[in-house]
């Protein structure tokens, strides 16, 4: 049994928590700043292995005074990317794994940094993109002998969008922000290369529906790093449906609200509605040499709202849930296998695939099951988290 802290009880950790705590393998510490909050995912699952906290983990004081009196295994921080910094220091000095979900590249290298010289894992960028989206990628390029062109286009969409953005809050405001915003990078003509966020406008049609994709930061983690020098081209662009990279190039430059985040913030929570009925779209192009003829493979999967444990997840919630689970799990129950930094594609496909947690990739929801737990109420009755 080994035991867990995942910090913050928002959409992403209390979909953790409760994956973990209810694979009976796992004890639960779920902590938030809001006491409230934490109890409501404790008691959304009636395992008895999920215990509630009050915790500012921003607070360096409160976070040490928490870890010396509760001691895990390993600590999740599902917080905003900012607070991981201090997180990651602090399970360095009690000898913890760590794990995040972070997207900031900065972010990132301070993790890495601090994990140098550590006997426990230090793993971030787990969840979907980044994190999925690399092991995924990794797969294929290992099929070639020569690798020409490596493409990742990663979405979470609504099913039904309903607003001139075309798109709704499935995911962290500060994060798509900060995605939006942030320099990108990748390889470009076998170089390490530096693109600007919302550009590199392309089109994208998968099973005869159309998608535009664009440059954002983060998505690609590591990757660029571990194929530096093998690869010509390499990029990570977000889909979205066409005509929303046009009014966010409006806001975020013409409008300058990438110079007012916190104020972009609020309007973006103000005006655009969240949604449980969303759809994560995954889709990978890899090209190169195979046994000297050009070939190319591709990876494409949608996912979609899933019931666990009684209740209505969203897609991108099950993703970014389950992809961090199976690397917990993995690197948890193989102890010996990985140690101090760790990047999301030293992680198999096949591994995550057949993990219990890194299954939900496989299952074959459609948008009937969220559909008709709307169409009840189930779904507005349920805890949101």
């Amino acid at each position: 049994m080994h035991r867990v802290l995942v910090l913050g009880a928002g959409k992403i950790g209390s979909l953790l928590s409760g994956l973990l705590a209810f694979s009976g393998d796992f004890r639960v510490d779920i902590c938030d700043a809001s006491l409230p909050a934490a109890k409501a995912v404790a008691s959304g699952y009636p395992t008895g292995s999920i215990q509630a906290y009050q915790l500012d983990a921003s607070n360096r004081e409160a976070l040490e005074k928490h870890l010396e009196a509760h001691r895990v295994d390993a600590v999740i921080s599902s917080l905003p990317y900012f607070c991981n910094p201090l997180v990651a220091e602090l399970a360095r000095k009690h000898k913890l794994h760590y794990f995040d979900l972070t997207e900031d590249v900065e972010v990132t290298r301070a993790v890495t940094t601090i994990s140098q010289g550590a006997d426990t894992v230090f793993a971030p960028q787990c969840g979907l993109a980044p994190g999925f989206i690399s092991i995924a990628a990794n797969e294929l390029m290992s099929h070639f002998d020569e690798i020409h062109d490596v493409k990742l286009r990663v979405g979470a969409l609504p099913q039904n969008p309903g607003n001139m953005t075309k798109y709704a809050l499935t995911w962290s405001s500060d994060g798509v922000i900060n995605e939006y915003g942030n320099l990108c990078y990748g390889i470009a003509n076998g170089k390490p290369a530096t693109f600007m966020p919302l550009e590199g406008l392309e089109t994208i049609q998968l099973e005869g529906r159309l998608y535009e994709a664009f440059n954002t930061s983060g998505g690609l983690g590591s990757l660029a790093e571990s194929y530096a020098g093998r690869v010509r081209n390499l990029t990570y662009k977000t889909i979205r449906y066409p005509g929303h990279c046009e009014i966010m190039r409006i806001l975020m430059n013409d409008l300058r609200m990438n110079e007012h985040r916190e104020e972009f913030k609020a309007m973006l929570e103000r005006a655009v509605p969240r949604t449980v009925q969303d759809v994560v779209v995954v889709y990978v192009s890899v090209s190169g040499t195979q046994h000297g003829k050009f070939m190319e493979e591709n990876y494409v999967n949608q996912i979609y709202p899933q019931q666990i444990a009684g209740r209505l997840w969203s897609a991108i919630q099950v993703t970014t849930s389950a992809g961090a689970c199976a690397v917990v799990d993995l690197v948890l129950k193989n102890p010996g296998n990985f140690r101090g930094a760790v990047k999301q594609e030293q992680f198999k496909l096949a591994d995550v695939l057949s993990n219990r947690f890194g299954k939900a990739y496989a299952q074959a929801e459609t948008a009937e099951l969220s559909a008709k737990l709307v169409r009840t109420g189930e779904a507005a009755r349920q805890f949101v988290a």
